[in-house]
């Protein structure tokens, strides 16, 4: 199997970038994974841990957020120490498909949560595997991912669906997959846990609303990113990519503008009997 690489880097813009998204989306995902008391939890690819310190918050007990990324983990731990929630996270580097896991630990956990991960590794089902290794019987899987196709601006601003094609197709290029989000219960069946539950969680805004100038600019971060990446591939040309940043940017201004995508979110159970 082809390896596969990180798409989006950890330089401190994006860093940056990333924190921003989890103000945007981490209450509708709090909501809808619903952490009870007491429940120990595990965060596989936690990048800057904000939702798993908030998840923790949520339990009651220390949660352990494992990632691959020095530099993520380095800048989650500044953002936990700032907070004074130090305690609240056993961070850990690790790989998602070996998770650094005392044989102890494996089968202690009751809700292992991924988000935005399987689309960035070469085998999901490895991962989830993995995940699986983690809960006890009866616990919980939660998957959160990406399904690309399902951005939608209306009205569209001049460039933005031939640049949003062209950024997905670097997904193949890294070996990761831009439409992950629609096949979540089939992995998660596949890995021999019980999909139960699936929804979308709506991550947009219209031109009406004061955060709409931050889902823009997260979508602008996006292929500025991108950008240089795009055009060595031969897939956009640098050029071509600021123009339609500044097209959206200007979009921003338009009282009828909004922003339509919904993250894929999957649970399942894990089985009693194994």
């Amino acid at each position: 199997m082809a390896p596969s690489t990180y798409i989006h880097g950890t330089d401190p813009a994006e860093q940056d970038r990333l924190s921003r998204l989890n103000d945007l989306l981490n209450d509708a995902a709090l909501e809808q994974i619903a952490v009870a008391p007491g429940e120990r939890v595990l965060d596989v690819g936690c990048g800057l841990a904000q939702l798993t310190r908030a998840m923790a918050r949520a339990s009651g007990r220390r949660a352990v957020g494992v990632e691959k990324s020095r530099p993520q983990l380095a800048r989650a731990l500044r953002i936990a120490a700032d907070a004074g929630e130090t305690e609240l996270v056993d961070l850990r580097e690790g790989d998602a498909a070996a998770l650094p896991l005392a044989s102890d630990e494996r089968g202690s956990f009751d809700l292992a949560h991924a988000r935005f991960v399987l689309e960035h590794v070469a085998d999901p089902a490895a991962v989830v595997r993995e995940m699986q290794s983690a809960v006890r019987p009866g616990g919980r899987i939660v998957l959160e991912d990406d399904d690309h196709e399902r951005m939608c601006l209306w009205p569209e601003p001049p460039g933005f669906s031939a640049v949003w094609r062209a950024y997905m197709r670097l997904y193949d290029r890294h070996g990761n997959d831009a439409i992950v989000g629609r096949r979540l219960t089939q992995i998660l069946a596949a890995a021999g846990a019980r999909p139960v539950r699936n929804t979308l969680l709506f991550f947009g805004s219209c031109a009406g609303r004061d955060d709409f100038s931050l889902y823009v600019e997260n979508l602008a971060g996006i292929l500025l990113q991108a950008r240089d990446e795009m055009a060595a591939a031969g897939f956009f040309e640098a050029t071509a990519t600021v123009r339609a940043v500044e097209e959206l940017r200007a979009w921003a201004g338009n009282p009828g503008g909004a922003i339509w995508y919904g993250v894929a979110w999957a649970e399942a159970v894990v089985d009693l009997s194994r």
